[in-house]
């Protein structure tokens, strides 16, 4: 139900109870915000005490960073190198774009989440008929957001202080990160507004995102194309130069960007209907097809456009990752100290095999963000009262939950398979050796991930069914398998902890032995996890 927007609160502020939904905000997330600020720290501190022990010494680290500069593939991924000589420069190339895209994403989910979103479910027009100003939860929203990339921006600092780096070099990368957050959280905030759902804000959201990503990309691959990557606000971020010359007013541009966008969007807000988009909506037919009968088709209906996404994008993914693969074995040569790190996080056999073992977990984790999704969307039905009138008809819980479940089920196949035959046309192009052999070595990596994703799947399944509200909890068992997975082989953490991750059980393809007994287990655990939140599904009240 939408109509006409307030003119302001009672008091005549349009600004009015933007606290309270502030703190309402933060309460929301606690669980969701650290693991997101958590995650991106704990990314760049693995990865700064990597660098200082693999390269100990200023030699043994230009002669990296010289290897870099002669990469295309590699550049365009992570970006040019412009401080070689310290370990803090080396963080900064490696992740200062996906620190970047990180911030980035984290921003766009929080500020769609308690803006478009609340007035799809119906709870910011409850909201408002209290003594709340129209653009309050705007302002709320990009103040969480605010509060959040401070957060990130402050504990990557610390860490890199913590690893000896240069107090200014540690600030200024910490800052890069923080400020290409703001910057997206003020363009989703738009994206809010031109929506109607929250579904679409984010998916505009993220398109800038990866286009974002894409330009910067062109601009670093090639020689004489380094101004292309200041069209990108990724690019803005890269531009810092941390530890590099510490270039203190490139931090303007993002901030200035942020500020004009958040202007747009607070200007924007007035002239809509709350519960309406800018963008003019297409009508649906007058009677639905045959094809939308029943609950299973209903699944599809709403499943089929997200999935047909992360396929693209994971496909796409795997393209890049094994166009680079020639990149990666030139670049660590005869590196025994890379291997061995590269071994450890997969792969057995070989530079090569470890890397692609690497990025088919990597492939594993992001179809696992999908899985979970995917599940949660049955609460969303749930919560905006869509599943009411489907269940009070002559369909039943377990057969409305089996229409949603196929896609964690067979769409995170789908994802995977797609990921691993793009992945390895392009490392059987770029190394000049047959595709169909490359193919087939990554389609196997690739798909031997579905046990752990699935386990996954089944956990969050269970946090809905049983917890319902405490859905989120879902994202908590994702976050401790892949951050167990991830940071563990390189943080040397006990077997113990390892194996609370079942992303760490199995096998390590292409170059290991592939074990079956490891996938049987799992698939068995996944089985009985998702029989219990069934039954559970089952007996408990909806809502």
């Amino acid at each position: 139900m939408s109509g006409p927007a307030p003119a302001a609160a009672p008091g005549g502020h349009d600004l009015t109870g933007t606290g309270v939904l502030y703190r309402l905000a933060l309460r929301r997330d606690r669980i969701a915000l650290p693991v997101w600020v958590y995650l991106g720290t704990a990314m760049v501190a693995s990865t700064v005490f990597s660098f200082r022990k693999l390269y100990a010494d200023e030699d043994s680290r230009r002669t990296f960073a010289a290897g870099i500069d002669g990469n295309g593939s590699l550049r365009a991924l992570y970006g040019p190198v412009f401080d070689g000589s310290t370990t803090g420069g080396l963080t900064a190339w490696r992740m200062g774009v996906f620190g970047a895209v990180l911030a980035a994403l984290m921003s766009t989910l929080l500020v769609v989440r308690h803006t478009r979103a609340e007035e799809e479910d119906g709870r910011l027009e409850l909201v408002g008929a209290g003594a709340v100003g129209r653009r309050a939860p705007l302002a709320a929203a990009l103040a969480a957001a605010l509060t959040a990339n401070a957060a990130l921006a402050a504990l990557v600092t610390a860490a890199l202080l913590a690893a000896g780096q240069s107090a200014a070099g540690s600030l200024a990368f910490g800052l890069a990160l923080g400020t290409a957050g703001l910057f997206f959280a003020a363009f989703a905030a738009v994206t809010a507004q031109l929506a109607e759902t929250a579904r679409a804000a984010n998916g505009l959201a993220g398109a800038a995102v990866g286009a974002a990503f894409v330009v910067r990309a062109i601009g670093d691959a090639g020689t004489g194309t380094s101004w292309i990557s200041w069209l990108s606000p990724i690019g803005w971020s890269e531009q810092v130069r941390a530890f590099g010359g510490n270039r203190w007013w490139a931090l303007l541009l993002p901030l200035a960007g942020a500020a004009l966008l958040a202007a747009l969007a607070r200007t924007l807000v007035a002239r809509r209907d709350l519960g309406a988009g800018l963008l003019p909506q297409r009508p649906g037919p007058a009677a639905a097809p045959p094809a939308l009968a029943g609950a299973a088709a209903l699944a599809r209906r709403l499943q089929r456009g997200p999935l047909l996404g992360w396929t693209l994008a994971l496909a796409a993914a795997g393209a890049v990752f094994g166009g680079v693969a020639k990149g990666v074995v030139d670049l660590i040569g005869d590196n025994r100290q890379m291997a061995e790190v590269l071994a450890r996080m997969g792969g057995q056999q070989g530079v090569l095999d470890a890397y692609l073992s690497s990025i088919a977990t990597v492939f594993g984790m992001v179809a696992a963000v999908y899985a979970v999704q995917a599940v949660l969307r049955m609460r969303a039905e749930e919560v905006s009262g869509r599943a009411e009138p489907v269940l009070a008809g002559a369909v039943s819980r377990l057969r409305w939950a089996a229409g949603h479940l196929l896609f964690p089920l067979l769409g995170t196949a789908l994802l995977l398979a797609a990921a691993g035959l793009a992945a390895g046309l392009a490392e059987g192009l770029a190394l000049g050796r047959g595709t169909g052999e490359a193919v087939g070595r990554m389609l196997g990596a690739a798909l031997v991930q579905l046990p752990a994703v699935w386990l996954t799947a089944a956990v969050a399944l269970a946090g809905y069914a049983l917890l319902p509200h405490l859905a989120a909890a879902g994202w908590t068992g994702f976050g401790v398998f892949v951050l167990v997975a991830w940071l563990g082989p390189i943080l040397r953490l006990p077997q113990g902890v390892l194996d609370l991750s079942p992303f760490s059980h199995l096998p390590h393809l292409p170059g290991g032995r592939l074990d079956a007994a490891p996938l049987l287990w799992i698939t068995a655990l996944t089985a009985l996890t998702a029989a219990v939140a069934l039954a559970g599904l089952r007996r408990r009240d909806l809502g």
